[in-house]
């Protein structure tokens, strides 16, 4: 992928921005670059993002489950106007909402321990069937009435990792901001309240024209991955300059202070010590990682150092190995010790 191993010139210019040897990081950057990709880094001002194989610095990749930052911060922006409150249940917001169960709250949606499964029931099928788009059969008041029968009121409280529960926020949080509840009327409530104000008119959940970074092709399919009525899970698309403009105004305090709010809930799993909205935490990092059909990526934040870390890179669903290798990467660069050891791999099952 690198012509006489560019990857050290690349560690170089991320090195002159956290001003840490990387060496130690390499191993892990090599794993999940190997098909190409970009890392980005920000600290105190400065911000580097370097690409590896063919892959443009400035290449917008498919965000998946990165978007769950920001519907986060959709929802403090809209928490903060009063439209909404984090621990109200949802069922107050009225319309297609109000059967809720009173245990279904904006927070708990926020931090997966809503009671709800990891997808709509009918994804056992659909991912087979649809596999680039296991949610594109359903639309959202499907895809709210699934959430409303599997909400379990025993599994409130505990930490149970789910898109569905991601996908039902973002579509409450496009009603509490006067918009159709629908993938469109999130898109536009992000639009005013989070991206437009912080000079990101490149996200957004349709990929552009030109400069998409072609996912990697599995063995079911190709192409980017739909979410149908459940795109604030996943559905964004933008770059690593993007993530780390996102960070930093995050670090800066632009986004409130919500996303520092933690939480310890019970079945939270070994490679987490918290959980907060939008944001996993690991030792001194936030930090959430996704994956796509053929792409994953990443973004950490550190706030005791200021630095923001991105990684966004091609390759596919991995069907044996490490899932976590990305994830692994962007917590090594961001912050060696929230790895509990030197960096690997291996010490990163996730």
């Amino acid at each position: 992928m690198f012509r006489r191993d560019p990857l050290q010139t690349a560690r170089r210019e991320l090195e002159a921005v956290l001003e840490r040897d990387l060496r130690p990081a390499l191993p892990l950057l090599r794993a999940a670059l190997r098909r190409g990709g970009v890392v980005g880094a920000a600290r105190d001002g400065q911000s580097a993002v370097v690409g590896g194989g063919d892959v443009p610095r400035d290449g917008v990749f498919e965000l998946a489950s990165v978007t769950k930052p920001f519907t986060a911060a959709l929802a403090g922006a809209l928490v903060r106007e009063g439209r909404l409150g984090w621990d109200a249940p949802l069922s107050r917001l009225g319309g297609p909402f109000r059967s809720f169960p009173d245990f279904v709250t904006a927070r708990a949606l926020a931090t997966h321990t809503a009671g709800l499964p990891a997808h709509p029931a009918r994804v056992a099928v659909t991912t087979f069937t649809r596999f680039q788009d296991p949610y594109g059969s359903m639309d959202a008041p499907a895809a709210l009435a699934s959430a409303r029968r599997w909400a379990s009121r025993r599994g409130a409280g505990r930490f149970g990792y789910s898109n569905l529960g991601a996908g039902v926020l973002a579509l409450a949080l496009a009603h509490a901001a006067g918009e159709d509840v629908s993938a469109a009327g999130y898109g536009r409530a992000l639009a005013r309240y989070v991206t437009g104000p912080l000079g990101l008119p490149g996200v957004g959940l349709t990929p552009p024209a030109r400069g998409l970074v072609a996912p990697t092709a599995t063995l079911l399919g190709e192409g980017v991955t739909g979410f149908g009525p459940l795109a604030g899970a996943g559905g964004l698309f933008g770059t690593a300059g993007d993530l780390l403009t996102f960070g930093t105004a995050h670090l800066e305090g632009r986004l409130g202070q919500d996303w520092r709010e933690v939480l310890r809930p019970p079945a939270l799993p070994p490679h987490l010590d918290g959980v907060a909205p939008g944001w996993f935490r690991r030792g001194g990092v936030w930090w959430h990682d996704g994956v796509a059909r053929g792409t994953r990526t990443a973004l950490a934040l550190v706030p005791a150092s200021g630095t923001v870390v991105t990684l966004l890179v091609r390759g596919g669903v991995p069907l044996v190995g490490l899932r976590g290798v990305v994830g692994a990467a962007a917590l090594a660069l961001a912050e060696p010790s929230a790895l509990g050891g030197p960096p690997s791999a291996n010490s990163f099952p996730r």
